[in-house]
């Protein structure tokens, strides 16, 4: 049976180094991106939510940090995108190459745009 996790520091704790120390800067963004969020465990990976609703998911892997879902709209976040799409609404960025971290927020601050047009 799969590990499941009660808490965002469970989950982390759970990951090997390298991709914990990358899932912590891409959640430092997330969450500059989204002050006041509320972080919580949502598909058995750390989610950040505001006004109850879900924005973002995140997770790390043996070879990537995963977010979820991709935002829609904006091309020229789409073009930015591109290498790292991985599947419908997955972005994936490899832990053999920096984090774009500000790629990362521009993704956030799409998505904040997106859940306020719903």
């Amino acid at each position: 049976m799969a590990e499941t996790f009660a808490t965002v520091e469970d989950y982390l704790d759970s990951l090997s180094e390298d991709s914990r120390a990358a899932v912590e800067e891409v959640r430092q963004r997330i969450h500059a991106a989204l002050p006041g969020a509320h972080e919580v465990i949502s598909y058995n990976i750390p989610t950040l939510k505001q006004d109850g609703r879900s924005v973002v998911h995140f997770a790390g892997w043996k070879g990537h940090v995963s977010l979820y879902p991709a935002p829609e709209g904006d091309e020229a976040l789409q073009q930015a995108l591109t290498p790292y799409v991985s599947g419908k609404g997955t972005v994936k960025f490899p832990l053999s190459q920096p984090m774009p971290l500000d790629l990362v927020q521009r993704i956030v601050e799409a998505l904040v745009a997106e859940r306020g047009s719903d």
